[in-house]
């Protein structure tokens, strides 16, 4: 199928070079600066260097990808492509966005005949070699439309279309609020090895623990990824920011009476990081950059308020 993606940075941009690897899509790329066009157009991409020429070379009805950062960023390219593009066409969104804003806009395109989806995107820097979970809310139609691409983009079985307009970018939430407290529970594990009185190998338990055990997971194999290039994690601080959506999960928490503690105190506990460096923020901060390609602070950076 012809979809256009604007927004190369991490994940934006590997979801072109998937999307072209596949051989069966014709894909423009779009950013609001040049030079990630010209890498995607030099693998195989149509490149565009502009919101205007982006909605030219489409054809109706034209289906674009938004993965720009979630708020003001993606509200200001949402209103901007609106102007430009035809009844029938269709909007997604592809980045971290609040779901409450998501069905607000959903509306407010409907209302000019624009077809919206929330796609709540998981799979950080390894979405294009294994693919990425997608989670689909919106216009059911618009969902038919694209599905070919979601297919190539997730692995078998790796999307699934959720329901009305925010269901996508909810579920992505409550997925982003567990995997806070997952962090949270290995961390205060490998700070309790790290601490005890035996001499412990933090890699080869990452890695045995990932051979049959109850807990065994994919961050355990970035577990043991971060601790073979820094076996105390004593390159990194323990500095652990948070995208929103742990605070979003909470807040709903609270909305539904839900008793959501381990999450909440996981959220918390990244506000502790910002005042005492840990071992236990150093083990969230090292797989954050394993799975996601989030940036890591060395040992020897200041916080921001010393």
């Amino acid at each position: 199928m012809e979809i256009g993606l604007y927004g190369l940075g991490r994940m934006g941009a590997n979801m072109v070079r998937r999307l072209v690897r596949s051989g069966e899509h014709q894909v423009v790329a779009g950013n609001r600066s040049p030079g990630p066009v010209d890498q995607m157009v030099s693998e195989g991409a149509e490149g565009v260097y502009s919101m205007e020429e982006m909605v030219e070379k489409l054809t109706a009805p034209r289906a674009i990808w938004m993965m720009v950062p979630a708020g003001e960023a993606t509200e200001q390219t949402l209103l901007a492509f609106a102007e430009l593009m035809d009844e029938g066409d269709i909007l997604i969104d592809g980045g971290n966005s609040y779901f409450r804003d998501s069905i607000r806009r959903a509306q407010m395109l409907r209302e000019r005949g624009l077809r919206f989806l929330d796609a709540g995107t998981s799979g950080g820097i390894w979405g294009l070699e294994v693919g990425y979970c997608l989670m689909i809310g919106g216009d059911a139609g618009a969902y038919e439309h694209v599905e070919p691409a979601l297919q190539t983009l997730a692995p078998k079985d790796g999307y699934a279309y959720l329901g009305d307009p925010g269901a996508g970018h909810f579920t992505k939430m409550v997925h982003n609020g567990i995997e806070y407290g997952m962090l949270q529970a290995y961390a205060e594990g490998f700070e309790i090895l790290q601490k005890s009185q035996y001499d412990l190998d933090l890699r080869a338990i990452s890695s045995l623990w990932n051979r049959g055990s109850v807990v065994r997971s994919w961050l355990l194999e970035l577990a043991e990824s971060a601790f073979e290039k820094d076996a105390n994690l004593e390159k990194i601080r323990g500095y652990v920011a948070d995208s929103g959506e742990g605070r979003w999960t909470v807040l709903e928490a609270i909305n539904e009476d839900v008793p959501a503690s381990a999450i909440a105190a996981s959220l918390f506990a990244r506000f502790v990081s910002r005042q005492d460096d840990s071992f236990a923020m150093k083990v969230i901060a090292a797989l954050r950059g394993e799975f996601g390609g989030h940036a890591v602070q060395e040992a020897s950076t200041k916080y921001p308020e010393e």
